[in-house]
């Protein structure tokens, strides 16, 4: 069952592997015809995508936990759209759905790898952040990860993304002693204290970071957020309390990097201090996901938890609001809209 569908719709395509920053010519925006779906497939009409920093590294040709972006094909990604047509047991057209096949304007996902969403619940967008991948980041890395408790001091790098502003919020909720937040413009830091109820917050461009941390925490801290590397996680190591643990979620800073960075300089004090540093990947946590669901949405409900999004509106726009994510142009969670 569908409505009359287009020939066409337009898709972006990496076309050549970036070196450092990205630029506009490494992608291409591309007609791609539009057919009826296969038996299991349903095509949907994506109403928004995400963009988000870790596509950053899956445009580069190497071999890492997420296989990388092929050249001249569309690049994917989260997004949120509405059924046109369905050759699948259980989706009617009409049926809104969160899946992975974002960067373009029609997809046609098998309907294993397509969940539908509520739009009464929250808005469509909201499956992309809050109550997507990057809401349950912030649950899965605080929680179970970092391991954290009550009466907890939390610092946040990166704390006005879309990851970092939930997990400052959720340590409040959950009864964090103090939570602390570096952002990189005094706007955010203002929006982190005054908007997400964070005790303290900084411009990690004002000054040294250990510094700017030192005076924050005074008492130290007992949890780390990491997005961002480089000199947060040294000065992190700095201000933790024996016993303190990390949740290495991202690494912004040396996202563009052509020459290996140093690591920090400080790394003996993992050994006095008893200190645990621990990777994460969201894919690893999806037995969380109805729980987080469910405790977020009331925490919404409730007005508790706040996010924000910066939408870019247009297909058009793709690249440019990519670009401006590793620029971080954005607070909250980065969306594309069509509209």
């Amino acid at each position: 069952m569908s409505a009359a569908l287009p020939a066409s719709g337009r898709e972006w395509h990496l076309v050549a592997r970036p070196h450092g920053w990205p630029k506009t010519e490494d992608f291409a925006l591309r007609e791609a015809p539009v057919t009826a779906p296969a038996e299991g497939r349903v095509l949907v009409r994506n109403l928004h995508f995400s963009v988000d920093p870790y596509m950053r590294g899956r445009m580069n040709d190497v071999k890492s936990y997420t296989p990388p972006f092929k050249l001249d094909h569309p690049m994917d990604g989260g997004a949120v759209g509405e059924v046109v047509a369905s050759n699948a047991e259980g989706f009617e057209v009409g049926d809104h759905v969160l899946h992975g096949l974002g960067w373009r304007e029609y997809a046609s996902v098998p309907a294993e790898r397509a969940v539908k969403v509520d739009a009464s619940l929250a808005p469509l967008s909201a499956y992309l952040g809050v109550l997507g991948m990057t809401g349950l980041t912030a649950y899965a890395g605080l929680f179970d990860v970092a391991s954290f408790k009550e009466g907890d001091a939390v610092f946040v790098s990166g704390a006005a993304g879309a990851v970092g502003s939930q997990v400052g919020q959720m340590a409040k909720i959950k009864g964090a002693s103090r939570v602390i937040g570096s952002a990189g413009s005094d706007e955010k830091v203002k929006l982190l204290v005054e908007e997400y109820g964070f005790d303290a917050a900084f411009n990690y461009k004002n000054g040294p970071v250990a510094e700017q941390l030192r005076e924050a925490a005074p008492d130290g801290i007992d949890v780390y957020f990491d997005n961002v590397g480089g000199e947060h996680l040294e000065a992190a190591i700095s201000s933790f309390n024996v016993h303190g643990r990390a949740t290495i979620c991202g690494m912004i800073a040396q996202y563009n990097a052509t020459e290996p960075t140093p690591a920090p300089r400080n790394l003996a004090l993992v050994i006095g201090k008893r200190l645990r540093l621990q990777g994460m990947l969201v894919a690893d946590h999806q037995d969380l996901q109805q729980q987080f669901v469910q405790e977020v949405a009331g925490w919404l409900a409730s007005g508790e938890l706040k996010y924000r999004e910066t939408v870019v509106e247009g297909m058009e726009n793709g690249v440019d609001a990519f670009l401006g994510l590793l620029r971080g142009e954005n607070t909250g969670k980065m969306i594309v809209s069509l509209g």
